[in-house]
């Protein structure tokens, strides 16, 4: 029986896709808006077609979330993400200023090394290829080992969709021989202009090394406020649909509640009407030990998982009709296990006195682990919305929605995504919600208006007033003063004309 070296053979995978897309690119840099316009809309279709097939492929092959949630994430990365790119040009002038001379031309960044998570495969490989393809670039996929039977189905499918009309070879590929070495060789490929990681930890920090742009969509479940003049009801509505939402395994997600001691008990009220389960002591110690939180990092066989499982694994029973569980805090430490990532419908829950405090609190959960990714806001009281927003270090602030469809643009404005970006240093380059633009560069034309005759003109009427000035001036103020010099020279002459 012959061995075969999965890793040896990843890479090399590696590199030929990594090769072919640079051939690619060549072909599509000469494509206009509207053919990749075009191309992008029997991509989306395609796709589309398949929604349902492979959200329910995904839940089985994963074991996380719940296949109708992912077949809404696909149908809206489908229908909504292409709706939105149709009025966006990427490619080719984008703006052109006739009195100042000047215009910006769109330029396709190069080849696009995309890392795709377990937790939303179909639709995070939907979105990057759309939005790839729009900007003018080819992308190469490396699929997650938990996903990689359903990303290869759809990304088959949209290959073939792609060829049929006009999409070069190599515009849109992926490893089939998943494996870590395969995917580092993609980071790390001279071909690679940018490395798009949605949801794999583990290779953030190699990413980051690799020298090129890169784009984390990084570590999520961050906090929500509840602020005293919010709508109670409806914020509670909002944090239980956003936590249940696929199981809880959407990083967006509301992983922390801080609510406003003033309306504490109305809050509390309102989330058992909506089935939260409040756990005891001995409880939240069993569900610690199931998650494996005390070793710093949750089991992964328990995301995406409903609460009644979850309690039933842990060893105390709750109603079916759960929704998630809850854990009183009062304190955050570094031994605090509900400060880790929890990608299930659990969520801890604190108590402050006032906004302030509530603003404290929420700065030291996004700083504690979800890579300054997302924070909710429930309120009504626009001077606390506007302080919350403009102190915290985190990539997007929502307001009174949740945080699962508001952050990828279902229940706000934003632009409609599944790679989310994060802010903390070392970790990626942008906090937006991923689009087109961040994957070209701008070139910048300007025609000339002065003749050079007239610059060198101010000069040398510049240089003369400076033999004038006294020898002692240091050398500091004689550059000051040729400054002003200059500035005045260069205003009597457009005052002339």
């Amino acid at each position: 029986m012959s061995f075969i070296d999965k890793d040896l053979l990843s890479i090399q995978e590696a590199r030929i896709l990594m090769e072919s897309a640079r051939e690619a690119r060549e072909s599509m840099l000469t494509f206009p808006q509207e053919k990749l316009d075009h191309i992008v809309g029997v991509l989306a279709a395609a796709a589309k077609e398949m929604a349902e097939e492979l959200a329910v492929m995904s839940a089985e092959e994963t074991g996380y979330g719940r296949w109708q949630d992912k077949f809404v994430k696909n149908k809206f990365v489908c229908e909504t993400l292409p709706d939105q790119l149709k009025h966006m040009k990427c490619v080719g002038i984008l703006q052109e200023d006739a009195v100042l001379k000047t215009m910006d031309i769109g330029v396709p960044i190069g080849v696009i090394a995309a890392l795709t998570p377990a937790t939303s495969p179909v639709s995070t490989a939907i979105s990057n290829v759309l939005t790839a393809v729009k900007s003018g670039n080819p992308i190469v996929i490396a699929p997650h080992e938990r996903a990689k039977k359903v990303t290869g189905k759809l990304l088959d499918r949209m290959q073939e969709a792609g060829k049929c009309c006009g999409l070069p070879e190599g515009a849109i590929g992926y490893i089939k021989t998943v494996t870590g070495a395969g995917a580092l060789e993609l980071i790390h490929h001279p071909a690679a202009a940018m490395i798009v990681n949605t949801g794999v930890p583990e290779l953030c920090r190699r990413a980051a090394e690799s020298g090129k742009p890169y784009i984390y969509g990084g570590t999520g479940n961050g906090p929500v406020f509840i602020e005293r003049s919010a709508d109670v009801r409806q914020a509670v509505e909002d944090i239980i649909a956003s936590r249940t939402f696929d199981y809880g395994i959407v990083s967006a997600a509301e992983q922390y509640m801080v609510v406003d001691s003033v309306i504490a008990a109305d809050v509390k009220a309102e989330m058992l009407k909506n089935g939260a389960y409040f756990m005891n002591g001995e409880e939240e110690k069993k569900l610690i030990d199931l998650l494996c939180l005390e070793s710093g990092k949750a089991d992964t066989e328990v995301m995406g998982r409903p609460a009644f499982e979850l309690a039933r694994r842990a060893g105390f029973l709750v109603s079916p009709a759960t929704t998630v569980l809850v854990s009183e805090q009062k304190y955050i430490s570094d031994r605090n296990p509900f400060a880790k990532e929890l990608l299930c419908p659990v969520l801890a829950y604190y108590i402050e006195h006032d906004w302030m405090h509530a603003c404290e609190k929420c700065m030291s959960l996004l700083v504690n682990e979800s890579h300054g990714h997302t924070l909710v806001i429930h309120s009504r009281d626009e001077d606390v919305i506007r302080q919350f927003a403009l102190k915290k270090p985190v990539g997007r602030v929502l307001v009174n929605t949740p945080a699962t469809l508001g952050s990828m643009g279902a229940t706000t404005n934003l632009f409609p995504a599944m790679t989310l970006g994060s802010i903390t240093s070392g970790a990626g380059m942008t906090a937006d919600n991923v689009s087109p633009m961040n994957f070209i560069y701008t070139r910048k034309v300007g025609y000339g208006v002065r003749k050079a005759e007239e610059f060198l003109k101010l000069t040398n009427k510049a240089d003369q007033g400076h033999a004038a000035v006294p020898e002692e001036t240091g050398g500091t103020d004689d550059a000051r003063t040729l400054l002003k010099q200059i500035l005045k020279a260069l205003s009597e002459e457009l005052d002339e004309k």
